[in-house]
């Protein structure tokens, strides 16, 4: 005997799975942005001391002490 199939059947769990990948995805994509958004994090006087260094306007020893410097004030 063949089955006979009347309606949605399953209710509103055709609506639900969707929407469930859905949320899983959207969850998933703002934890990974998050998370690279603070390994690449730089304060902005270490970011502008650091600019200033590649471009060779202050030596190694003064990078490295204004670093500290900045450092210990920024905590």
């Amino acid at each position: 005997m063949i089955a006979h199939w009347t309606g949605w059947g399953g209710g509103p769990w055709f609506l639900l799975f969707p929407l469930f990948w859905l949320t899983v995805i959207v969850v998933a994509l703002v934890l990974f942005r998050r998370g690279r958004a603070g390994w690449h994090h730089q304060r902005p006087g270490e970011s502008a001391l650091a600019e200033r260094y590649a471009r060779g306007e202050i030596s190694l020893e003064d990078y490295e002490q204004r670093l500290a410097v900045l450092r210990r004030t920024e905590r």
